[in-house]
């Protein structure tokens, strides 16, 4: 199996997203997602400042893909999208849709993200009459839907889980943490660059519940399927995906690394892996 790197969900400055991604090139991801998936309005990249990066990480050897934004809201918004698809160099995972109409109409083969919600392989099936050549697993299906959609999976498609970081749950139109600051959509004050790993939301009784991140919302634990390496294998799936985090990215490629090789691993902290169980997703599953 190979190892990747999915796109960077949260907002971070300038010069630390373009450290963190010279440091990436040098850790054993096997495949890099980049661009910016959650809002437009997070601009401290453009366009150009993805694509350079890009350049660099596949002159370090990684196979770089552009992710586009999972929640298309206005004419700029597409016209972004549609700069994207038309980059000339590189694939395209499409977390939407219009995405996936876009690069159909135009004959280019693509991901299809995990947002696209992919629960059979009917589905799946359709996706890859329209050129998908890869699918990213719905963070919240387990190993049996997985088993469904890979028994009837079209073949030539490579299949893809999300293994590592906080789950993205739901997408909508308001920015809660502009909300959080009594603050309008349109004049956030940019507020998520304050919190480079989410805004952190606990229940009356002070547990952890969920992170906001502007207008996405994330699971408080860490899902973390290290353990469950040798039965991801065994199902067949091709990549391991990790999500970034503003600390601590390399201990994390490193033990999955080792896991991918077959040596042995572990991580510690307060993680979660119910949805590949079946269960709660918060839950931990000790024995697998």
């Amino acid at each position: 199996m190979k190892l990747s790197l999915g796109p960077n969900l949260f907002y971070w400055p300038r010069q630390a997203t373009l450290d963190f991604y010279a440091e990436v090139a040098t850790l054993p991801f096997d495949l890099v997602y980049l661009g910016e998936t959650v809002c437009s309005r997070r601009h401290e990249l453009r366009a150009e400042d993805w694509l350079d990066v890009a350049v660099q990480l596949a002159g370090a050897g990684k196979e770089v893909v552009l992710s586009s934004q999972a929640l298309i809201e206005s004419e700029s918004d597409l016209k972004a999208l549609r700069r994207l698809v038309d980059n000339g160099r590189f694939a395209v995972e499409a977390n939407e849709m219009g995405a996936v109409r876009i690069l159909a109409e135009k004959k280019l083969p693509f991901v299809a993200g995990m947002s696209l919600n992919v629960f059979n392989a009917h589905t799946l099936g359709l996706l890859a009459d329209m050129g998908a050549t890869r699918w990213v697993m719905p963070p919240e299906a387990g190993r049996e839907t997985l088993a469904g959609v890979l028994a009837g999976k079209p073949p030539g498609v490579q299949t893809e889980v999300f293994a590592y970081g906080r789950l993205p749950l739901a997408w909508s139109a308001r920015c809660f943490t502009a909300r959080r600051f009594n603050l309008q959509k349109d004049t956030c004050e940019f507020k998520c660059v304050e919190f480079p790993d989410g805004m952190l939301v606990k229940t009356r009784e002070h547990e952890e519940f969920l992170v906001l991140n502007g207008v996405q919302t994330l699971s408080a634990k860490t899902y973390n399927l290290l353990r469950e390496i040798p039965q991801l294998a065994a199902a067949g799936v091709d990549i391991v995906r990790l999500s970034p985090q503003w600390q601590g990215l390399a201990d994390v490629a490193g033990a999955f690394r080792r896991a991918l090789d077959g040596e042995a691993a572990q991580l510690a902290g307060d993680y979660c892996n119910g949805f590949w169980h079946g269960k709660p997703g918060l839950e931990l599953v000790e024995n697998t």
